[in-house]
């Protein structure tokens, strides 16, 4: 069970990361432009959004289900001290819950803001940020290991 949600969590982040670029991009785009937000808009950063909460869910039992993460809440003073433990169970997991925060709200305000421009530039913000936040904690020396 361990090693399929594992696959499956690693997948679901290039999904994630692939549809959060895309929705920056998007945001960018449409700032930069006269474009209206339409429909397919939305869509983008709906998907992306779909995405983020199914990584942040399968991340969230591999929390529980993971041997790296039950040895990590044994003893929680080692694996402070431990870079890659610490990485592993501490810093990537509550990095990437803000990044799905930051999501949600570029989600939910990018419905709400008022005039084409502005939704573009929420989208950018938010979505952007929610995928630095990612880049920034994602295990690179395990990205293609599978």
């Amino acid at each position: 069970m361990y090693s399929l949600i594992l696959t499956l969590h690693h997948y679901v982040a290039f999904i994630a990361l692939i549809l959060l670029a895309w929705a920056t991009l998007n945001g960018i785009l449409g700032s930069n432009s006269e474009k209206v937000f339409e429909d397919k808009h939305r869509k983008i950063n709906s998907f992306a959004l779909i995405a983020t909460h199914t990584m942040l869910l399968l991340g969230l039992i591999l929390l529980v289900v993971s041997p790296v993460a039950q040895h990590a809440f044994s003893d929680m003073g080692a694996a402070m001290k431990n870079a890659e433990a610490r990485k592993a169970v501490v810093e990537h997991p509550f990095t990437n819950i803000i990044a799905v925060v930051l999501a949600t709200i570029g989600n939910a305000k990018s419905k709400k803001a008022l005039g084409n421009g502005r939704k573009f530039k929420v989208s950018f913000i938010f979505y952007g940020l929610a995928l630095l936040l990612i880049l920034s904690r994602l295990p690179f020396e395990k990205l293609f290991s599978f």
